[in-house]
């Protein structure tokens, strides 16, 4: 099979009638229509196999992973998904794999009514690179550089998971906690609707993809400001909480703090907004937990119960 009749095959029915696309896939490019008094959002992510995934992990969960790792970026900046352009790399042009990858991009792409409008393809190690495109009201973009000191500092959703799904993937045992885990590793849901709720609420915003503390960092410098975090707010899952009970309380907040693939979003709020986000999400079914406060001084710290403090040195994952 040739590169189009691979596109044609797996990929034309991702391109939707959705409002906006001119032409979709088809020509040498696409064209989309960006509605008056809207900003355009843009995000490219890649997927590596054995980095990003594991190489066992079923094609239909890395489809899904490649679109909502972008999709959770948009989310952060409380945007609206429309498009999205794929480049894949393949060793070989597998069947049985391309079916499952594109099927697993589908059930992400059809709720959210995300229409598949260009991209390329190349005989190579597998690795996926994602572009999607939103839209958000002119001005409306939340931005990581909009913190204030005394700002809360929240975080949707629970941490951790993924990271002790990969710490657990050889593990004898493999429980219905694993299975939960994995799935979050997996599948990870893009906080779209929390993003559009938090909007007009949170003064600042960014997706947890390289970890709490690494990607906090990058909030602060775009702020200027520095954080504390309490160890002992970071929200649980029942099955992270089920399968930590014999790792320290150091490793757990490793886990969660620095382990990376959460997918949630830190979002800094002003105290007098908590309770309206908090009741905003609530009706989504997603709990909004304060983890930290936002400082003057420069950096991150540790603020324990009796009100001691010491400096977080950990970065998050690091690609080089």
């Amino acid at each position: 099979m040739d590169e189009f009749g691979l596109i044609q095959r797996h990929f034309q029915d991702l391109t939707s009638a959705r409002a906006g696309v001119v032409l979709g896939i088809g020509d040498d490019a696409a064209l989309l229509q960006v509605p008056a008094g809207y900003e355009l959002v843009v995000s490219t992510d890649t997927l590596v196999a054995g980095r990003h995934f594991p190489h066992q992990t079923a094609p239909e969960a890395v489809g899904w992973k490649a679109l909502a790792v972008n999709l959770s970026d948009l989310a952060a900046m409380a945007a609206e998904p429309r498009w999205f352009t794929l480049a894949l790399s393949l060793p070989e042009a597998d069947e049985a794999w391309l079916s499952g990858f594109a099927g697993g991009l589908r059930a992400l792409a059809e709720p959210h009514r995300v229409a598949l409008v260009g991209g390329d393809t190349t005989r190579g190690s597998l690795a996926i690179t994602i572009t999607v495109l939103g839209l958000v009201p002119a001005g409306q973009a939340i931005r990581r550089s909009g913190a204030r000191v005394g700002d809360l500092v929240c975080v949707t959703g629970t941490l951790g998971d993924a990271a002790l799904a990969l710490r657990r993937l050889d593990a004898a045992a493999q429980g219905d906690a694993d299975l939960m885990l994995r799935e979050r590793l997996d599948r990870p849901t893009p906080r779209l609707a929390a993003g559009l709720a938090l909007r007009g609420l949170a003064s600042a915003a960014l997706d947890l993809s390289d970890g709490l503390a690494g990607d906090l960092r990058h909030l602060c410098a775009a702020s200027g400001l520095g954080a504390e975090l309490d160890p002992e707010a970071l929200p649980q899952s029942p099955a992270f909480a089920e399968l930590s009970r014999e790792l320290s309380g150091d490793q757990r907040f490793e886990l969660q703090a620095q382990g990376g693939d959460d997918y949630e979003l830190c979002v800094c709020l002003p105290p007098a907004r908590l309770a309206e986000a908090q009741a905003r999400l609530a009706a989504l079914n997603l709990p909004l937990t304060v983890v930290g406060l936002m400082q003057a001084e420069a950096g991150l710290r540790l603020r324990y119960a009796d009100g001691q403090s010491s400096p977080i040195t950990a970065t998050g994952y690091r690609h080089f």
